[in-house]
């Protein structure tokens, strides 16, 4: 008699061991649609395949980020203590690949940004973003005397660091109005008191964006300033203390938790009356890093879900040889695919308008209203996959030791983090109403149409795009309001589909143009999903010919 030995996590995942960049041809698409070149990214993407994959499946079962208050020495430590694998696979991440320099030293957002696609776990996205966050911010707003930190948190400078974003406070949530916390200057420092209630990066940080108020300072989120504060105090103490971590259903491997500031010491960033617009533009960075990591994590889920079709027989064949099963890979690469060019429009959108400051010109406006709407949409498509990934697995999908059950748990926090989904849907709306950015999406999707492999497809979208705006436009305030999300998504997919249109004609590939169909037809008409041809759907829900289906 035979007896299997297991050896560890490529018993339970058929995604492990794969180069993620390199099964994954449409993100490589997309990036030389967007690039004109296709990006390097080989080394994080056999990272992310293996020691990144293992990594994140051990520390969200066996090995959550430890708070250490108290040292051996007596001392308040208020630091976290997180697994050594982990560790290792940031510093690899940072110092080796360097995947938060790509903005700073010479190559884009978009690399930045597909790195943590490949990641794809958001608790260990998240340490990086919040990271690069910071650093974005002190090198364009922090004054000489903290900007400096940057180059730490980027991974050019040692010793390494890692950067945080405490902005939301237990009585408001994602309403910064209401925020409490307090900054006062004293012989020349300023010092903040108040409490952040989710504090990711708590204990872990080594200097944080913080928002305040100072004296004097109107009500309301106008009133707000924003402040670089380090984890040490000058005199070598503790600035702030970690009052607990949370417990949290997914993210893991990011530590979050409470934080109090009790006469903390603080830099203030930039102007004090232009806190509020510093931190909407961090949120920015960050939002889109959600858009990207939530397409990465339905990515992986999608992974396991293809690969476990091709391998499991049921009924006299195997799972991808069943039409049902078929188009249910085809919805669901058609979103991934969807929300891929959506985020990398947006990336591409923020890169050309990073350099604008306060009051920002329209371009800066427009990849705003575009981030909005390619958060939400992503967030959708996370669920939308996972949920499907689970079911393609049946019973496998269900149980805690596959990663697929991971992956799904993961992807409910993409519609919560920076922002629900209602904020993003309110700020949509008021980045048309005062800022007018509809009218350059408008005039950019005319001129992106002209450029489309299927004009017909592309010119029904942006029809829609035309008649959702006019009603907007038109309609009573409260109501508008009320199908605020309903609008989103009718705008998210209407621009993806042009979108995809383009990357179509720009590569000379036909299969973009057949998931825009699938798209026009599924998310927009409300159509059944379209019987295409085994050889379509064959080549699109393959990805790559690595994998063989």
């Amino acid at each position: 008699m035979g007896y299997m030995v297991l050896k560890g996590i490529e018993d339970l995942s058929l995604a492990y061991g794969l180069n993620h960049y390199d099964v994954d041809k449409p993100l490589r698409d997309v990036l030389r649609a967007y690039l004109g070149f296709e990006p390097d990214l080989k080394a994080v993407g056999g990272l992310a395949g293996r020691e990144v994959y293992e990594v994140a499946y051990r520390v969200d079962m066996l090995s959550k980020p430890m708070l250490i208050t108290w040292s051996v020495k007596g001392d308040r430590a208020d630091a976290v203590w997180l697994d050594p694998a982990e560790k290792m696979v940031l510093e690899r991440l940072v110092l080796e690949l360097g995947v938060n320099r790509y903005p700073f030293s010479g190559g884009s957002w978009h690399e930045h940004y597909a790195s943590l696609y490949l990641v794809g776990d958001p608790g260990i996205s998240c340490i990086l973003t919040i990271t690069i966050q910071t650093a974005y911010t002190l090198q364009k707003y922090a004054s000489n005397t903290i900007r400096g930190y940057y180059k730490n948190l980027i991974g050019v400078s040692k010793p390494m660091m890692f950067g945080a974003t405490w902005f939301t406070e237990i009585q408001g949530g994602s309403d910064l109005g209401s925020n409490t916390t307090v900054a006062r200057e004293s012989n020349g420092v300023w010092k903040l008191t108040g409490y952040k209630y989710f504090a990711s990066g708590a204990g872990l940080a080594d200097i944080a964006l913080v928002t305040a108020r100072v004296p004097g300072a109107p009500l309301g989120a106008k009133g707000l300033s924003l402040f670089a504060v380090p984890r040490i105090r000058e005199d070598g103490a503790l600035n702030f203390y970690v009052r607990r971590l949370k417990i949290k259903s997914g993210t893991v491997a990011v530590p979050t938790g409470e934080v109090e500031l009790i006469d903390s010491e603080g830099y203030l960033v930039g102007e004090a009356s232009k806190g509020v617009y510093y931190t909407l533009e961090c949120l920015m960075v960050s939002r889109l890093a959600n858009a990207h990591g939530a397409l990465g994590v339905a990515r992986k889920a999608y992974l396991e879900a293809v690969l476990y079709a091709t391998h499991r027989k049921a009924f006299g064949k195997r799972l991808i040889e069943h039409k049902l099963v078929k188009r249910d890979l085809l919805e669901a690469e058609s979103l991934i695919e969807a929300g891929l060019v959506l985020t990398h429009e947006a990336t591409q959108l923020f890169e050309k308008s990073s350099k604008d400051t306060p009051p920002y010109t329209p371009m800066y406006h427009y990849a705003r209203l575009l981030t909005h709407i390619a958060k939400n949409i992503t967030a959708e498509v996370a669920l939308r996959v996972t949920t499907t990934s689970m079911e393609l697995l049946g019973g496998l999908g269900f149980l805690e030791e596959y990663p697929v059950e991971k992956w799904h748990r993961e992807a409910l926090i993409t519609p919560i983090w920076e922002g629900t989904s209602n904020i993003q849907a309110l700020d949509m709306l008021e980045a048309m109403a005062k800022k007018r950015a509809h009218e350059v999406l408008v005039e950019k999707m005319r001129e992106k149409i002209k450029e489309a492999m299927n004009a017909e497809i592309a010119r029904k979208a942006l029809t829609i795009i035309e008649d959702t705006i006019r009603e907007i436009l038109s309609g009573h305030p409260e109501v508008v309001e009320y199908r605020a999300k309903d609008i989103l998504r009718k705008l998210g997919y209407a621009i993806s589909i042009i979108l995809l249109e383009g990357v179509a004609a720009k590569l000379g590939n036909r299969r973009y143009h057949k998931v825009a169909e699938v798209v026009l037809e599924r998310e927009l008409l409300g159509h059944p999903v379209p019987l295409l041809s085994d050889e379509d759907i064959r080549e699109i829900v393959s990805l790559e010919d690595k994998i063989s289906l």
